[in-house]
């Protein structure tokens, strides 16, 4: 059942992020937060509708907007009109939460006309993995060529069940690639597998970076791994200034879970309980601190509930006011737009619920801030999603 946000849920989502409350074991949870009322007021405007789970948003230098979409589509925004990208993305594996999936524009795009994309592939119908491809965008705008596959051999699940696949430049001009366990016991806590992780790569060339956590190990895969031991990571972003990345990813039926990544670090989901089990256990904790007393603790949790958060993104410039600087998260289930205040070492110091998304656009995938300060905020229902922009009330 949805989680509905009215009065009461509103109190249940507060609470719980205050409290740390599970319905997992008993473990220790980071310190509570605060709740605020809402900061300013949200203008929200429909950029262009009549999309089908857009499941990223990219900007262009010219001010056009990608936007692909689950199904297989990708969309060029314009003057707020929504015009298909022809591409082949016939190998394509469109199937449960599976499909074409994160993107992300190329930082010389102006030269290269570059842009990557996540997507679930398929050969002959049968699933063979999820992969990272880098496209590049005819000077029209209209159609899209295959340059390469940048990376593949990510774990995929034929049903698309925990795809995840999010990926987002630091400043550093590093690949971050959120990814999702498949669904399969073992996959989170295994540093040779490509799933459950957020993979740090050269852009170029798909290889590991020189300064990763795990640079020496002999496995190729093992030295893209950044951090591991994640369910199913949906959003990547950067903290403008600190350089600091901050994740979003679902929880069973409870705890989505805020991170802060540290280099090499385990966040300490294992469902696999150790290898011992390969059920695919969903009751045991989100972060296991019995099993892995090093592991990194969240920033923040839902608590006894799920909103299924999504994507998350930053807020930047002046404009926004008191909230210039604030994280900004999205739920597909809870259908609403999360607000976060964070000190500088990362620490949530509030979370408030902007009136103007409580239920009022369905679920919610993407969000990422615009070159032009804006938020840009996608829909994911499957029947005329939208794309939207907001700025300050």
């Amino acid at each position: 059942m949805r989680c509905v946000l009215g009065l009461i849920g509103a109190l249940s989502l507060l609470v719980a992020a205050c409290t740390g409350a599970s319905s997992a074991p008993v473990q220790s949870v980071p310190a509570a937060a605060t709740p605020a009322a809402p900061s300013g007021k949200f203008k929200v405007e429909t950029v262009t509708a009549g999309l089908q789970h857009g499941w990223d948003v990219g900007f262009l230098p010219d001010g056009g907007i990608l936007v692909p979409q689950r199904p297989g589509k990708l969309a060029l925004v314009r003057g707020g009109k929504a015009t298909d990208v022809r591409a082949d993305f016939s190998d394509v594996l469109v199937q449960g939460e599976g499909g074409l999936l994160g993107m992300v524009v190329s930082p010389d795009f102006t030269t290269s006309r570059e842009f990557i994309t996540c997507q679930d592939h398929q050969e002959d119908g049968k699933a063979v993995d999820i992969r990272l491809v880098t496209w590049k965008l005819a000077a029209d705008g209209t159609s899209a060529t295959k340059v390469k596959n940048l990376l593949t051999g990510l774990p995929v699940n034929p049903s698309g069940r925990h795809s995840g696949c999010r990926p987002t430049f630091a400043p550093d001009g590093a690949l971050l690639v959120g990814t999702g366990d498949t669904a399969r016991a073992s996959v989170a806590q295994d540093r040779h597998s490509l799933g459950g992780k957020v993979l740090r790569l050269d852009a170029k060339t798909g290889e590991p970076l020189p300064d990763n956590p795990f640079i020496t190990s002999s496995d190729p895969h093992e030295r893209l791994v950044y951090t591991y031991g994640h369910r199913n990571v949906q959003g990547v972003a950067i903290r403008p200034g600190s350089g600091q990345v901050i994740t979003t990813e679902h929880g069973p039926a409870f705890d989505d879970e805020v991170n802060l990544l540290k280099p090499g670090g385990n966040y300490g989901w294992d469902p696999s309980k150790g290898g011992t089990d390969s059920s695919y256990d969903e009751s045991v904790p989100m972060t296991d601190l019995k099993r892995f007393p090093d592991a990194v603790s969240p920033l923040w949790t839902s608590g006894k509930i799920t909103e299924a958060i999504s994507g998350d993104a930053f807020l930047t410039g002046s404009q926004w006011g008191k909230d210039d600087g604030a994280l900004v998260v999205v739920a597909l289930k809870g259908q609403k737009l999360l607000l976060y205040h964070l000190d500088p070492a990362g620490k949530v110091l509030d979370v408030s619920l902007p009136p103007e998304f409580d239920d009022k656009f369905g679920r919610l995938r993407a969000v990422r801030s615009g070159p032009d300060g804006a938020l840009y905020v996608t829909t994911s229902d499957g029947t005329d999603d939208k794309l939207l922009k907001v700025t300050p009330g």
